[in-house]
């Protein structure tokens, strides 16, 4: 099987563009056809059907995608355990046009020399597995789900708090709100069908629900976000959550609102995941550039999951998500033999969490 082609297939389906897909891979569009016209030919089904606005993954081809994204998977370990010298620095995200992706580009932006290979992982265990593997040098997770744990040897540093707006169309009852608070959702439906049983942020959103009664929605099929904007467009009861990062562009007809989350806000809790022993020089400086970054924080009281909580006295993140839920929480001083470490510490800047996207 030609692991380009299939490769081709995967960025067709998370643009939801041939054109775009040709643009992120440096191809022709004529090029990205033909790939996928021979990807379909060998596995004997179609994959896309072409629609006004892009392309949409056929049944067979839901069915194929989270296979070939385990091949290229596969072939980036394989790649990386015999890649001589000087290789890429391999950071994970959960979505190439989702948050932290952004924070990325602006990273490259301001360190070109540094070769930056980008991965998705379907989720936080296996992205936790693959630092400490080595097949990638960090990830961009929000640590941790209930019942997980931290290996030794992972260092953990917050990066940023991201605040969820609402997203709806024109005729929803709070299009007009300039504001909204989480305990006003209740009884609302928020649909989010890329929302995946295990993933930490599908338990974000979960703990959100319940401290607020909301109704959180996962059925149907994940179409993208091209889809998902025109059936919220559509709707006159149906909403979404987004970071405020989330890069979006709809069509100008749509008249979509983004509508702040106050009272309290919720803040999605991103944190990068690295091994304490790696050596590559391009990790220093990605830490020491996100050190750099300043975000404006949300008016007033803030929210995330109780998982998620910085508890107060503990310097170390990591101190937080590797001792079992029975065993007391304790800081352990900075200079502590107990706490080795072979990469200093980037400072970090951090907002107070009184208190996933």
């Amino acid at each position: 099987m030609d692991l380009n082609a299939v490769r081709t297939l995967v960025a067709v389906a998370e643009s939801g563009q041939f054109q775009k897909a040709a643009v992120d891979l440096s191809l022709t569009q004529q090029a990205v056809s033909k790939r996928i016209a021979a990807l379909e030919r060998e596995l004997g089904v179609r994959l896309l059907t072409r629609t006004p606005r892009g392309a949409e993954l056929t049944v067979d081809g839901q069915a194929f995608l989270a296979h070939a994204r385990t091949l290229l998977q596969a072939e980036e370990r394989a790649r990386a355990s015999v890649r001589p010298g000087s290789r890429a620095l391999r950071v994970d995200v959960v979505g190439r046009r989702m948050s932290l992706a952004g924070v990325l580009r602006d990273f490259h932006r301001a360190h070109p020399g540094i070769d930056l290979d980008v991965v998705t992982l379907p989720g936080a265990q296996e992205a936790v597995a693959a630092v400490l593997d080595g097949t990638i040098d960090a990830t961009f997770r929000a640590v941790t789900m209930p019942g997980q744990l931290i290996p030794d040897g992972i260092e953990i540093t917050p990066v940023h708090d991201e605040p969820i707006q609402l997203f709806t169309g024109p005729a929803h009852a709070f299009a007009g709100a300039g504001a909204v608070s989480p305990a006003q959702l209740a009884g609302h439906r928020i649909w989010m069908p890329g929302n995946v049983p295990g993933t930490e942020w599908t338990a974000y959103y979960d703990a959100l629900a319940a401290d607020f009664g909301l109704t959180v929605e996962s059925t149907g099929p994940n179409f993208g976000v091209e889809a998902l904007i025109d059936t919220i467009a559509a709707s006159t009861t149906l909403a979404t959550f987004l970071g405020t990062q989330t890069p979006l562009v709809w069509p100008a007809g749509y008249d979509m609102r983004l509508i702040p989350l106050r009272d309290p806000a919720p803040v999605y809790p991103h944190s990068l995941l690295w091994r304490a022993d790696n050596p590559h020089p391009a990790l220093t400086t990605l830490r020491a550039h996100l050190a750099s970054v300043r975000y404006d924080r949300p008016a007033g009281e803030t929210w995330t999951p109780a998982w998620a909580r910085r508890p107060a006295g503990v310097d170390n993140a990591r101190d937080q998500y590797t001792q079992p839920p029975s065993a007391p929480r304790r800081a352990t001083p900075p200079n502590s033999p107990a706490r080795p470490r072979a990469v200093p510490r980037a400072a970090v800047h951090m907002r107070p969490m009184p208190w996933r996207a």
